[in-house]
Order: C-alpha cells, then structure tokens, then sequence
C-alpha cells in the first residue's frame, strides 16, 4: 500500500480479552505497531472505519481440499490460487493445502503445482505448506478415501517425496497401527514434519507409542477413528480416547455442526481446551458451490459425491465425503451452537493453528511485530474485510 493502515472503531480480538473502541496500527511492511484502546492519532495512514465491528486475527485452516468448483488434486496450479481466492472471502488469510489418497503421479505433480501456485499467490490465503492425507491409512476407517490407493507405509517411497519437497511438505496424516507407520512418525519428527494421527482403528496402546515416536497431532477427530472396541470381551481404549488422555498432543476439529453436533464439540472443547485444538474446514470444491453432484479430488478421476444439507455426502449417503465449511462457519458454530465463548473461538481458528504449524511468532494473534493478517467481521460472523499483510484483499463493499 506504501504507507500506513489505520483500522479504528473496532472490537479488537486479543488472545485475553475485546478491546472496545480500538485501534490496529500497520507500518508500510505489513508489520502491526500498534494496539491499542481510543481512536489513536496517525499521520498520513489509510485509513478504515470498522463501524464498531469486530477486529480479529486471520483465520488459519490448516487442514483444506478445496473450494470454489476446485480441488487442490486437479493438478494446475489455477486450482491453488481459485481456492486461496475463494477461501480468503470468508477470512482464511493462511491455509495448509491438502491432498487425498492417490497415485503417486498424482501426488507428486500436486506437490510441484504447489510450489508453482506458491510464487503466484498474491490475491489469495497465504500457503503455509502442504499436507499430505494418505496413503497410509487403515482400510476399515477409510471413509471416503479411494481403498486402491491405501497402503502400508513405505519407506523408499516416504524418503523420496521428503527428500525432494521437505521445504513444502509440513504434516502428514497416517495409521499409526500400520507396519512401518512408527518409522514414519519417527522419520516425518527428524525432518520437521508434523506426523497425525488419522484414518485408523489404533488402540491406546498404539497411539502411546505413537506419541513418542513423532505424532503430535490428531486429524479431524471422531471422523475415520476407533473408539472403544471389544475384544473376546475385554474393552480397548481407541483413538479417540486416546486423544483425550494425551494432554500434549493437539487436535483439530471439523465444526461445520454436522460432522460434529453440539455436545461433542462441547465435550472436546472441555477436554482439550482452545490451546489443544485447532478448527478446520476440510472443505473440498463444493465450498462456496450449489448443492448438487460434485467430485472428491481431481476432476477428471475423483470420486463423485453429493453435496445436500450443508456437507458432502457419498452418493449412497452413507458417509460424509468432507465439508463444503468456510472458515467463518467454523467460528460461528462454535459461538451460536456450542456457546463457545467468542475469544475462544478465535484462538482456535488462529493462535492455536498457528502455534501447531510453528508459525507463531508471525502470524495468530493481534500483536505487535506480527504480520497484520486482519478480518473484520460482524455478529454474525460475516467478513466485511480480509486482510494480509497489511493489504485488503476482499472487501464487501
């Protein structure tokens, strides 16, 4: 913009409490200087009036397929920045692209359009890296994961993608009951990588060794997971259990408030608490879209689902095929039908998420020396404006 942002008569969103009435000040990088209660005098900054509206702190989904009729799979590198640009409308400012169990020519040319859409992305949700869902999933806990693909993990396979994209690539989900999968989780922790535990029917005593092994995270919990299981008669703690016994791993939560209902958002937030859980859209390209028929993954090979009632659904309906979820859904569900308080809410939908993929000492929070990743939003959680790095990028009027 060349010189300074003002955003003044706002609710300032901190991690501890609104400021009534306050002021955000941005220097010409895109850096927060100031923060602070009363209309601040600055000279010569641009300025925006947020009429009493709520100031908070970007959006960060960390776990998206797609949106806009696009999918992260479809192997151009349009599709990445369609679906930054669609996201950023509903204040996503950063976003983890993911991608779904597939052939390996596949994967691998997603990862390269990646790196492509990466130097392109100017008018879109930032990309903070690739998440890689896949293939080392349990077959029983697929969901809709295409079954021909699923694989133990492999290790010559693993090393090549991470030798080659290690700089792209920031998390991987797996099984962590799967042979090889502890190897995995222990190789993915010495390369930097976040290992997650998804798509799989583990027992406690799986995830225990899993947690010490690298996995520190928990991919869309209760969806595609064990809980208890009998066997000839004794009980097993699963997964899901698992991850409210593990107080230092983190977990992220689908809350469209379908995947999900009330009291077991309620359950998880009471558990957990908002510093262990991180929201997130899974969206695939129906976000933004007509209900009707659509398709998970590349449009040419992917699966064909059906999009009715606020979520994607397998055309027998007899499973969830992701969310069509923004990211300011995520927090109004949470406020209007868990009555998660509003801070809360936003500390999972930014702090959290950007402590989980390290990049909290810029980006998460309202506070000076951070880049000014903003959404102005009213009581209903609709996005007036989104900015990133000092720049609005969408504005409403």
């Amino acid at each position: 913009m060349g010189k300074k942002l003002k955003i003044f008569n706002g609710k300032i969103i901190t991690p501890s409490l609104v400021i009534e009435s306050g002021t955000v000040v941005v220097n010409e990088d895109g850096i927060i200087d100031a923060v602070a209660s009363g209309n601040i005098i600055v000279e010569d900054a641009f300025e925006i009036d947020a009429a009493q509206q709520y100031i908070s702190p970007g959006f960060i989904d960390i776990h998206v397929h797609g949106g806009g009729g696009h999918d992260f799979m479809d192997g151009t590198d349009v599709a990445f920045l369609k679906i930054a640009e669609m996201h950023l409308q509903y204040g996503t400012t950063a976003m983890v692209p993911t991608t779904l169990t597939s052939d390996t020519e596949s994967l691998w040319n997603t990862l390269i359009q990646y790196e492509i859409a990466n130097a392109k992305n100017t008018k879109g949700a930032s990309f903070l890296g690739m998440h890689i869902e896949g293939p080392y999933f349990a077959m029983s806990q697929r969901g809709a994961q295409m079954p021909e693909y699923i694989r133990d993990a492999n290790p010559d396979e693993y090393k090549t993608y991470i030798n080659r994209f290690k700089s792209v690539i920031k998390r991987w989900s797996a099984a962590p009951e799967l042979k090889g999968a502890i190897n995995f989780g222990r190789y993915l922790q010495e390369a930097g990588i976040i290992a997650s535990v998804a798509h799989t029917d583990a027992i406690y005593e799986d995830v225990v060794l899993a947690s010490k092994n690298g996995y520190s995270l928990f991919t869309h919990l209760y969806s595609a997971m064990s809980g208890v299981t009998r066997k000839n008669g004794y009980r097993y703690a699963g997964v899901i259990e698992s991850a409210f016994l593990l107080d230092e791993m983190d977990v992220e939560i689908i809350a469209d408030g379908i995947h999900l209902p009330a009291p077991l958002l309620q359950l998880i937030y009471k558990i957990k608490g908002p510093d262990r859980i991180a929201l997130i859209t899974d969206a695939m390209r129906g976000a933004g879209m007509p209900e009707g028929e659509s398709v998970l993954g590349n449009k040419d090979n992917g699966l064909k689902v059906l999009i009715e009632d606020g979520v994607a659904k397998l055309l027998d309906r007899t499973a969830f095929a992701g969310s069509v979820a923004t990211t300011n859904r995520l927090v109004k569900t949470m406020i209007q039908m868990a009555e998660i308080p509003l801070i809360d809410a936003i500390k999972m939908m930014s702090t959290t998420p950007a402590r989980i993929m390290g990049v909290q000492t810029t980006k998460g929070s309202l506070e000076v020396g951070k880049h000014a990743d903003i959404v102005i939003f009213n009581e209903q959680i609709e996005i007036d404006k989104t900015i990133i790095k000092g720049e609005v990028l969408y504005s409403k009027n």
